[in-house]
């Protein structure tokens, strides 16, 4: 029999528990529970370290399926406490970064995704600053391909990085134990109103899936395109107090006015950043059993993206026509047009992600495990034109932006040592440690193209910029989990982290700047206390230290400019943070209930803040963060109603810089983009073993985007608003192979902003077919 550790989900509230797998299944129960220990036959258990008393959510493959309206992986974790995926639009490839309880969505390095293992999340760079896109890389898994999700909120395993301060999200795949294969097709529609534009934005997916087990070989292979179109996510727009009185200028019509975000009046052009979205994902699993306890494994994962973003102009000239650049005239006043207020794009990507391990999984006194992982930018280009519309859309001058070779790659070692006592110590120990490496190479070079934008080759002779540079962190850690008595747990864990940044360099086409490399090493203490209080009551205390240290991009990849100009720092410190929760959990029989105090203090917090008194951005320390909060979980079946599952969340936060030498107008201001108030709710009635209906909804309150909260209206281009939604969903099996669904995400059709505008009304319809 496999013995592992597993977070128990029971309607979305994950508890620490154990896991077992057995070879002869037939005769057991699905689940069994008793008070922080659960036995589950026959499941896929995650990669966390569950043994691990602090807080862990997760989610199933069944219950993703139920209740949510999944058309991305990252929707899996719409509903879980505290989180929120800054997902635009379906397909969302850049800019859809994890918000966690103490980190907003400019913030993606202090949260970690995996998937079976293999690191999803970019450490290229942080956010999207600077212009560009650092989004874990979603599209390396499909939600048909998921098999549950779990997510560790905090630093408290000595196993993860520094960038596991926010959470450690680990995604675990399919791997079937006989033949099965899957057929699915999907469709949304969103009628957007917004400013000037009135259009409905349509999106289609289809995906097919086979896996099966043949003696010591299994596989799992898993294909997907999705075909988006997504709702403008720019608006071009000028000031009022802009303008020049005067009839000069072209008299134009049609644009918006409005206020942005200091309540300053401004006019709205146009729309922009209107995504057409085609992306093709494959997955190949592959997996040995070189004897019945030494497995090999390997994965490839192959994500291809073309997106077109295009503009829309609002203005009208006297002949009707749309007017896109030059002196115009609105209302008596004059306002100059750049080339490129209405601009366009076209992205290519085709990247690639190699995952191999061996593992040994004896359940005797000690196993291990050898893994690397290499994620590779094999093409990663964007065009742009440098001249105006109309012309651009049929070709002209423009540039193109280039990260070809761009990635990252892992190798680690691991072991688990059991005994029962150590070093004097009575008790059940199980001693978890490892050894590894993690690289980080960034290459932006950006070169004019002549004749024609869209396709026209790079003049490696006119070099407009290039940027990049290396880091790696080696690291060393153990954690020992310790039953010291019958109601008693305790983890001690420790990290070493020896962290290098070199080859940084800034260049144009006349000048080149070399920075030199830099070396730090910290020590992360972690320990993890919990006790049964009562049959029903356990008590669970967490404290950990992280420390983040400055991504390449952070450091050496300043690479926008325009209104803003931004440079680099190559002098950042790490940021440190010690983390700290104490939780109360209770069994009601027929639900879980979990409440949680969770404070954090972050030190040198790294964040892009403009250089007061000047238009030049960049990324800077701010001294101290420090958040305070309490976090509720609920889940139960109903008493009342056979079928009916419920479950929610409440989240108080009250997160504020509290110290900032380089900008005092931030001291006491709220945290950019980290809500006081969260929450979610759901119910999910099963009326028959045919239907399943859901309700869910999501709110978060008042945001801001400036560390000195300047942006005092939310609602609006640029804002940080909160919001209120409401999905609804309607699952039907059927047959025994054959079941549809139907679905509206935001049916309240809530209008709200993080920068850019969400999603209006979303409807969607599947259907899928299993074997």
């Amino acid at each position: 029999m496999k013995t592992y550790f597993l977070p128990l989900v029971v309607s979305g509230i994950a508890w620490p528990c154990l896991a077992q797998t057995s070879t002869d299944i037939t005769d057991l129960p699905e689940r069994s529970r008793t008070l922080g220990v659960v036995t589950v036959n026959g499941g896929q258990p995650s990669s966390l370290p569950t043994q691990i008393p602090t807080t862990i959510e997760g989610i199933t493959r069944e219950e993703i399926e139920t209740r949510i309206n999944a058309t991305d992986s990252e929707d899996a974790l719409k509903y879980l406490p505290s989180l929120l995926v800054r997902k635009r639009y379906i397909g969302d490839y850049n800019h859809a970064i994890l918000s966690t309880r103490a980190s907003g969505t400019g913030n993606s390095a202090r949260s970690a995704v995996y998937a079976d293992g293999i690191l999803l999340s970019n450490f290229l760079g942080n956010g999207i600053a600077n212009g560009s896109n650092y989004a874990p890389r979603w599209g390396l898994v499909t939600p048909e391909e998921i098999e549950r999700v779990d997510v560790m909120y905090g630093p408290f395993s000595a196993a993860y990085p520094g960038n596991s301060a926010g959470a450690v999200v680990d995604y675990v795949t399919r791997m079937p134990d006989k033949l099965e294969t899957h057929v699915a097709a999907g469709y949304s529609s969103q009628p957007n109103q917004l400013f000037g534009t009135d259009k409905t934005f349509n999106s289609w997916n289809s995906s097919a899936s086979i896996g099966s087990r043949s003696g010591d070989w299994s596989f799992w292979i898993n294909l997907n395109h999705t075909d988006s179109q997504g709702q403008p996510m720019t608006f071009p727009t000028v000031l009022q107090s802009a303008g020049v009185a005067g009839s000069a200028g072209t008299p134009v019509t049609g644009a918006v006015a409005g206020l942005n975000t200091t309540n300053q009046p401004w006019l709205i052009l146009g729309a922009g950043t209107q995504y057409r979205t085609q992306q093709d994902h494959a997955k190949i699993k592959l997996a040995y059993d070189i004897t019945p306890t030494l497995r090999a494994s390997y994965t490839l994962g192959w994500w291809q993206n073309n997106a077109k973003g295009r503009s829309e102009s609002y203005l009208k000239g006297p002949n009707g026509q749309p007017v896109y650049s030059g002196p115009i005239n609105i209302g008596g006043k004059t306002y100059s047009l750049s080339p490129t207020a209405f601009g366009l794009s076209n992205d290519s990507q085709t990247h690639t992600m190699h995952g191999v391990s061996l593992k040994s999984h004896t359940q005797g006194s000690f196993d291990w495990e050898l893994s690397a992982s290499l994620y590779d930018y094999g093409k990663d280009q964007q065009r742009v034109p440098t001249i105006a519309l109309p012309a651009a859309a049929t070709g002209g001058n423009g540039t193109l932006q280039d990260q070809n070779g761009t990635g990252w790659n892992t190798l680690a070692a691991k072991g688990t040592w059991r005994q029962n006592g150590l070093l004097g110590l009575q008790g059940a120990h199980i001693v978890d440690f490892g050894l590894g490496r993690d690289a980080y190479h960034l290459d932006i070079r950006k070169f004019n193209v002549t004749g024609d934008w869209q396709s026209g080759p790079a003049n490696a002779q006119s070099l407009v910029s290039q940027v990049g540079g290396r880091a790696e962190t080696r690291y060393v850690w153990a954690q020992d989990s310790w039953q010291l008595a019958k109601d008693w747990k305790a983890v001690l864990g420790l990290r070493w982290e020896d962290w290098t940044a070199s080859q940084g360099r800034t260049a144009t086409a006349s000048s080149q700047l070399n920075y030199a490399q830099r070396s730090e090493s910290h020590l992360s203490p972690k320990a993890a206390l919990a006790y049964q209080l009562a049959r029903h009551t356990t008590l669970k205390a967490s404290l950990g230290r992280a420390v983040r240290f400055p991504t390449v991009g952070e450091l050496y990849g300043a690479t926008s400019g325009g209104v803003l100009s931004f440079i680099n720092n190559p002098d950042l410190r790490p940021e440190k943070s010690w983390t700290s929760e104490l939780s109360a959990e209770q069994d009601l029989g027929n639900g879980l209930l979990r409440a949680t105090l969770f404070h954090e203090a972050t030190k040198d917090a790294l964040y892009s803040q403009l250089i007061p008194g000047t238009t030049i951005s960049a990324v800077q320390n701010v001294d101290k963060v420090r958040t305070t909060g309490l976090e509720l979980a609920y889940s139960a079946q109903s008493v009342l109603v056979r079928g009916l599952d419920l479950g929610a969340s409440l989240t108080f936060a009250n997160s504020k810089t509290v110290a900032n030498a380089a900008n005092p107008a931030s001291v006491g201001k709220w945290q950019p983009r980290v809500p006081r108030w969260r929450a979610t709710a759901y119910a999910t009635y099963q009326p028959t073993d045919r239907w399943a209906l859901t309700v869910a909804a999501r709110y978060s309150g008042r945001q801001y985007s400036n560390l000195d909260n300047s942006d005092v209206n939310a609602d609006t281009y640029f804002g940080a608003s909160k919001y209120f939604s409401v999905d609804l969903r309607a699952r039907y099996q059927i047959d025994k192979r054959l079941s549809a669904a139907f679905g509206v995400d935001n049916a309240n059709n809530a209008q709200y902003w993080n920068f850019h505008p969400y999603p209006q009304r979303t409807y969607t319809a599947s259907l899928r077919w299993d074997m």
